[in-house]
């Protein structure tokens, strides 16, 4: 039986982890779990799936699960996080924790798990290749919960030998790929994706297409490719997850239902599939499958994540920060939509590229950015 840990257990990829370990029990078993703020639900999912760990950020709400499950092994606050993202008595840590907050926890996890499935965009994209390399002295096999970079995992499995020529990397395209993006766009109408039920940052990340930035500077790191070799292309249906096109010309795609469960089971449980309930894709009813080009000049944040690959790693980390602040910026109604994508530009065209060696160094530029953009606003 796989022994599982879950930084995030109580977001949409931690919860959906454990709706997967609950339909096979067999295979799997929750022995940690990491939360934040939710208590009410940490303490049913310590009821259903009685782990050995569970870590919750205040140190009020650690006492109160200590006095409704006093043999339990509970872990609080900064020092805490970083206690229980050491513990080795795990074989696969499910890395979902939001922002650059599950950097320094996936830092540790890379030495003592066997296994990593990263499903946080900013570990990759703030911790660049210092994460690859640490994987690999460690032996730790690396998995991606992304839908878009598990679809790519999937086509290279086999293809090892094979030259990649580009990988073509799908989106949604968000509420706005075919409106007009305006001053007056309100934080309800960019919370309203076509496709996916996710958490508010990652929403308006979509609405912006930052995230899509994020998962072409993660294709990047995960796959070694320059960013020239990293397309992304605008599929509404949400039904063709990712493809790459070798050099010979042909094409490998993934294609499956719209859910979650899917890659990060296949994470979970690698190379073996697993099976589930999902409804299954009938292609007679899809009938046709369109691809769009995105406009940079309209979605300037994906054009600006293209260009913070090509100045450089700490250039990596600056577009994080910047984006984080801005994002919630315009989510507490401080500056408009339109001006989220001007805040990230004015970070990059301030930053002098430097070289970054620790994740201490990371931590530190990551304050100092989001404490300009703050002054800024």
């Amino acid at each position: 039986m796989k022994r599982v840990a879950i930084f995030g257990s109580t977001g949409s990829i931690g919860t959906t982890t454990l709706r997967i370990i609950k339909e096979n029990p067999e295979v799997f078993s929750a022995v940690t779990l990491v939360a934040g703020k939710n208590v009410e639900l940490l303490i049913e999912q310590i009821e259903e799936f009685h782990p050995r760990h569970v870590y919750i950020k205040d140190e009020r709400n650690a006492k109160m699960i200590k006095r409704i499950f006093p043999k339990l092994d509970i872990y609080t606050e900064k020092v805490g996080l970083e206690m229980i993202s050491k513990l080795e008595d795990v074989d696969i840590a499910v890395s979902a924790l939001v922002g650059i907050a599950g950097l320094e926890p996936t830092w540790n996890m890379l030495k003592h798990s066997k296994e990593v499935a990263l499903a946080n965009k900013e570990v990759l994209v703030t911790g660049g290749q210092l994460v690859m390399e640490r994987a690999k002295r460690y032996g730790t096999k690396l998995k991606t919960v992304d839908s878009e970079h598990s679809a790519i995992m999937q086509c290279l499995r086999g293809e090892e030998s094979n030259k990649i020529a580009k990988i073509l990397l799908t989106a949604s395209g968000g509420p706005f790929f075919d409106k007009e993006i305006t001053d007056d766009i309100t934080p309800m109408q960019a919370l309203n994706h076509p496709n996916w039920k996710m958490g508010p940052k990652v929403t308006i990340d979509s609405a912006t297409m930052m995230n899509k930035g994020f998962e072409v500077i993660e294709a990047h790191h995960l796959f070694g490719l320059a960013e020239d070799q990293i397309e992304v292309i605008v599929h509404r249906q949400s039904l063709v997850h990712s493809m790459v096109q070798f050099v010979d010309g042909t094409i490998m795609a993934n294609i499956g239902p719209t859910d979650m469960q899917i890659p990060i089971a296949y994470a979970l449980n690698y190379p073996e599939r697993l099976g589930n309930k999902i409804e299954p894709l009938d292609l007679f009813k899809i009938g046709s499958l369109k691809f769009e080009e995105p406009d940079l000049d309209k979605f300037k944040c994906l054009k600006l994540a293209y260009k913070a690959i090509h100045m450089g790693h700490s250039a990596q980390v600056v577009l994080n920060a910047a984006d984080e602040i801005a994002v919630q910026a315009f989510l507490d109604g401080a500056i408009r939509f339109t001006e989220i994508p001007e805040m990230i530009d004015w970070a990059l065209s301030n930053h002098v590229v430097t070289k970054l060696g620790t994740v201490q160094e990371i931590l530190e530029l990551d304050r100092t950015v989001k404490n300009e953009c703050l002054n800024r606003i």
